[in-house]
C-alpha cells in the first residue's frame, strides 16, 4: 500500500511525543546552567585583612599610616639622591650615593616583604572541629547533658619544666598555642604574636618577625647617613658662601635634616628594644605583661629562651621560615549536601530560606501523591473510574496545579465526617459517572480536590447521573480517600 493510499487511518492514529525536558516542570531549567567558577579562600576569608593581586598580598585593613610611611621614606630618599649626592660624590666621594642606593633599597624590600606577607595567621576551627573540641571538653569536664557549661578559657602544658597556659579563643574557636594572641584590630590569632605596626600596616608574627627587625634595623641606618651627609652638605657650603646663603642655595637639605632629626630617635630606640627583645627570645607582648624573667632561677623564667644570646639570635633571625597556614589562595572545596528539613512543620536551626521553600515543594509533591493513591482505590476493588470532565470545578484549582496555588482550610478529622458512610454524602462529595470510558488509570487532573474548597453554599452541578455503591465499597473508598485528604490539609 503507497503512503498515500493509507492517508486518512494514519492520520488517526498519529500522535505527538511528549519532551520529558520541557521549561513547563517547576523541578527543571529550560537552560543548563554554566558551571560556577572555584572561589579562592582569600575571598571567603573571615578576618579583618585586604588581599590583593589574588591573594598574594595581604594586609591589615587600616593602611593609611603605611602610605605614610612609604611617602616619609621616598620623599626624603628622593630629595637626598636628587640634590645632595651630585654635590657630595663631587666633593667627596662616589660611593656615598652607592651606599645610599643599597641602603634604600634594602629597607624598601624588608618594608614590603614585612606588610604583603602572611604573619603566622592561624585558621579558625570548622564547625565539625569546634563541636569535636566542645565535646573534648564536656568529657574532661564531667559535664552532664542537661546543663550548660562553657568551656575553659585555659588549658595547662609543660614546656621545659615551665607551665604555660594555653587560652581558648571564642572567635577562633580554638585553644591558641604557645606565644599566640588574637589581634583585635586584623581579627586573627596570630602565631608567636608580637605586636599589630600600624606602620607597615600589617600584624607582626612568626613568619615575618626577622622582615620587621631587618627594615627598622636597617632604616635606622639609612636615617642616620642620610641625617649626617645633608649636615656635611650644609656646612660644606656654608664654607664657601655662608650658613644662610648655604640654606638659600639646598632648601631641600633642610627638610630631610628636619625629618630625619625628628625620626632618628624613634627608629634607633625601636631598633634598640627589639636587639634586646631578640637576645633574650622574648616577644612585644611578653614583655609588656612581664610575662617571663630573664634570670633562670626565678619560678616565672622564660621556657623559650637557649640561654645564650648568639643562640637567641640566630633562632630569630636565621630559622626556617614555617610555611603559610591559612592556604588564602587555594580553592575551596565544595561544600557536602545539607539534609532536608523535616516535614512535620518543625523549622530546623541554621536552615536558610532555600531550603524552606525547597521542602515545601517536597510537601506539596508528597501530599499529592497520598492523594492519587487513595483516589486510586476504586480501581483496585473494580469500581467505575472518574473523568477530568467531572472532577473539574468552575473558576477553582485542582490537584494538578501549582502547590501556591492551593487554598486550603482548617483540618477536618474523619470524626468530624459521618456524611460521608450515607449514600447523600458520597454523592455530595464525589459524582461518579456511570459508564467509564476506557480510563484505567487517574491522571494528576482527574483527582478529587480537597475538602473546604469551595465557599459555603455553593452546589456542586453535573450533568451524569450517579453510581451507588456498596456500603463496603464506601467504608473502604473514603476510609482511605479521607486520610490523604486531611493529610493534605494540616501541611
Amino acid at each position: 500500500m503507497t503512503p498515500g493510499g493509507g492517508g486518512g487511518p494514519m492520520k488517526d492514529c498519529e500522535y505527538s511525543q511528549i519532551s520529558t525536558h520541557s521549561s513547563s516542570s517547576p523541578m527543571e531549567s529550560p537552560h543548563k546552567k554554566k558551571k560556577a567558577a572555584p572561589k579562592r579562600k582569600w575571598e571567603v576569608f573571615p578576618g579583618r585583612n585586604k588581599f590583593f593581586c589574588n591573594g598574594r598580598i595581604m594586609m591589615a585593613r587600616q593602611t593609611g599610616v603605611f602610605y605614610l610611611t612609604l611617602v616619609l621614606i621616598l620623599v626624603t630618599s628622593g630629595l637626598f639622591f636628587a640634590f645632595d649626592c651630585p654635590y657630595l660624590s663631587e666633593k667627596i666621594t662616589p660611593a656615598i650615593p652607592a651606599i645610599g642606593g643599597i641602603l634604600f633599597f634594602f629597607v624598601m624590600g624588608t618594608l614590603l616583604r614585612t606588610s604583603f606577607s602572611d604573619p603566622g595567621v592561624l585558621p579558625r576551627a570548622t564547625p565539625d572541629e569546634a563541636a569535636d573540641l566542645e565535646r573534648q571538653i564536656d568529657i574532661a569536664n564531667g559535664s552532664s547533658s542537661g546543663g550548660y557549661r562553657p568551656p575553659p578559657r585555659t588549658k595547662d602544658v609543660i614546656i621545659n619544666g615551665q607551665t604555660v597556659k594555653l587560652k581558648y579563643c571564642f572567635t577562633c574557636k580554638i585553644f591558641r598555642p604557645p606565644r599566640a594572641s588574637h589581634c583585635s584590630l586584623c581579627d586573627n590569632c596570630v602565631e608567636r604574636f608580637d605586636h599589630h605596626c600600624p606602620w607597615v600596616g600589617n600584624c607582626v608574627g612568626k613568619r615575618n618577625y626577622r622582615f620587621f627587625y631587618m627594615f627598622i634595623l636597617s632604616l635606622s641606618f639609612l636615617t642616620v647617613f642620610i641625617f649626617a651627609f645633608v649636615i656635611t652638605h650644609i656646612i660644606l657650603r656654608s664654607q664657601q658662601a655662608g650658613f644662610l646663603n648655604a640654606l638659600k642655595d639646598s632648601p631641600a637639605s633642610v627638610l630631610e635634616a628636619v625629618v630625619c632629626f625628628f625620626s632618628v630617635w624613634s627608629i634607633v630606640g625601636l631598633s634598640g628594644f627589639h636587639t634586646y627583645l631578640i637576645s633574650s627570645n622574648q616577644t612585644t607582648n611578653e614583655d609588656i605583661k612581664g610575662s617571663w624573667s630573664n634570670k633562670r632561677g626565678k619560678e616565672n623564667y622564660n621556657p623559650y629562651g637557649y640561654g645564650n644570646i648568639f643562640t637567641n639570635c640566630c633562632a630569630a633571625l636565621c630559622g626556617p621560615i614555617s610555611p603559610s597556614l591559612i592556604d588564602r589562595r587555594g580553592f575551596i572545596q565544595p561544600d557536602t549536601p545539607q539534609p532536608a528539613a523535616p516535614s512535620n512543620g518543625i523549622t530546623m536551626y541554621g536552615a536558610t530560606q532555600s531550603q524552606s521553600n525547597m521542602c515545601d515543594q517536597d510537601q506539596c509533591i508528597q501530599s499529592t501523591k497520598f492523594v492519587l493513591q487513595a483516589a486510586a482505590t476504586p480501581l483496585l476493588q473494580s469500581e467505575p473510574s472518574l473523568t477530568s470532565e467531572e472532577l473539574s470545578l468552575p473558576g477553582k484549582a485542582t490537584i494538578g496545579a501549582p502547590c501556591a496555588t492551593l487554598t486550603l482550610g482548617q483540618p477536618t478529622p474523619p470524626s468530624s465526617m459521618p456524611n460521608l458512610t450515607s449514600e447523600t454524602g458520597l454523592t455530595d462529595m464525589i459524582p461518579l459517572k456511570e459508564e467509564h470510558e476506557g480510563h484505567q488509570f487517574l491522571t494528576p487532573e482527574e483527582a478529587p480536590s480537597p475538602p473546604r474548597m469551595l465557599p459555603a453554599g455553593s452546589p456542586i452541578t453535573h450533568s451524569h447521573t450517579m453510581h451507588v455503591l456498596s456500603l463496603a465499597s464506601q467504608d473502604s473508598l473514603h476510609e482511605d480517600s479521607v486520610r490523604g485528604l486531611v493529610k493534605l490539609s494540616s501541611v
